[in-house]
């Protein structure tokens, strides 16, 4: 496993001043060794090595152009991961124009092989040939660190009951060590996106999508419906362990879509109507049993009127039909005795 080392370099600023002092001295030198050997007269050998002079400004004025592959600047939220000649020197941090060894690589090496990079260029998709660019240029070593989101896709998966549901996730996260982001894992970014789709797939089939769904028939069971911070904590928690080898904190993670496959759908909607409809009718009762009640104590108390026990029973059923009844009532009048 590798482990980011910070590196401090030079300011570029200090470079660019000796860079073009070196440039005025060498176009000094060059301007004065053919003025030298412009006034000499062909028969007189010169004093001074004017040849020479101008031969060293030649190779010094190729060699010129070498420094300026050190200078680099980094943004806020920028960091440059330094290989020199294969090895790893340090990452840069601090923002700013810098100057550090012009042998540093500007880029890491694809590791495609060149038959596979062929194959992807000779395909017809254009994802195909995008990858192979991308894999015969190499990963920059010039990173970002700031807070990236991945808006995942839908997924259908299975949930703890085996019933297939829709879920998508966002993942709210950043490169925390650089080092582990270039050279433990071959991209990172798809690593990230890869591991992302496995942690919710694994995270949906542990928990049953509502209560009636767990055979436990808990109330106190996680469902992904009704416990998203728990789910949402169990998500983030599976990624942190998942994208560690890769360098990258999960800052958060939390559901965007939750709902049953379309090929269940309509049977869980006439079941959660069902579960509606006998929660009403459950109230309606316990409503109407207290009315029923209270009219019964109220003429008992009275005293005007006395029922003995089968007309108690007879009204109250007859009450019980009248409240929980879905259609209006229509009342039937009895003109003569009760018996």
């Amino acid at each position: 496993m590798s482990v980011e080392k910070q590196l401090k370099v030079k300011s570029g600023y200090g470079m660019l001043v000796a860079v073009l002092v070196a440039l005025v001295a060498i176009v000094g030198l060059f301007i004065w060794s053919v003025t030298g050997l412009a006034s000499t007269p062909d028969d007189v050998e010169p004093s001074l090595p004017y040849g020479v002079v101008l031969a060293a400004s030649i190779v010094l004025f190729v060699l010129w152009f070498l420094p300026l592959n050190g200078f680099f600047s980094l943004q806020p939220g920028q960091a440059r991961v330094c290989i020199l000649f294969g090895n790893y020197v340090g990452t840069v941090r601090d923002e700013g124009f810098f100057w550090a060894n012009p042998f540093y690589s500007k880029s890491m090496g694809g590791s495609a092989g060149l038959g596979e990079i062929l194959e992807l260029e000779t395909s017809d998709s254009k994802a195909a040939k995008a990858a192979a660019q991308k894999a015969a240029k190499g990963n920059p070593t010039i990173i970002s660190t700031r807070v990236r989101t991945l808006n995942g896709e839908r997924l259908k998966v299975n949930d703890k009951m085996g019933n297939p549901i829709e879920i998508a996730t966002v993942v709210v996260w950043h490169v925390a060590d650089t080092a582990k982001a270039l050279f433990d894992v071959d991209d990172y970014q798809s690593y990230v996106t890869m591991q992302a789709e496995t942690a919710l797939r694994h995270v949906a089939s542990i928990y049953a999508y509502d209560h009636a769904e767990d055979s436990s028939d808990a109330a106190g069971a996680i469902t992904l419906r009704a416990n998203v911070e728990e789910v949402s904590a169990a998500l983030r928690h599976e990624l942190t362990q998942r994208l560690a080898a890769a360098g990258v904190e999960v800052d958060d993670a939390r559901l965007t879509h939750l709902a049953y496959a379309p090929e269940i759908a309509q049977a869980m909607l006439c079941r959660q109507q069902a579960e509606a409809v006998i929660a009403a009718r459950k109230k309606i009762v316990e409503g109407a049993v207290s009315m029923v009640d209270m009219a019964v104590k109220e003429m008992a108390a009275g005293g005007t009127i006395e029922l003995d026990e089968e007309r108690k029973a007879q009204m109250a059923s007859n009450l019980m039909v009248v409240l929980c009844g879905e259609a209006e009532p229509h009342p039937v009048l009895n003109a003569g005795s009760l018996y």
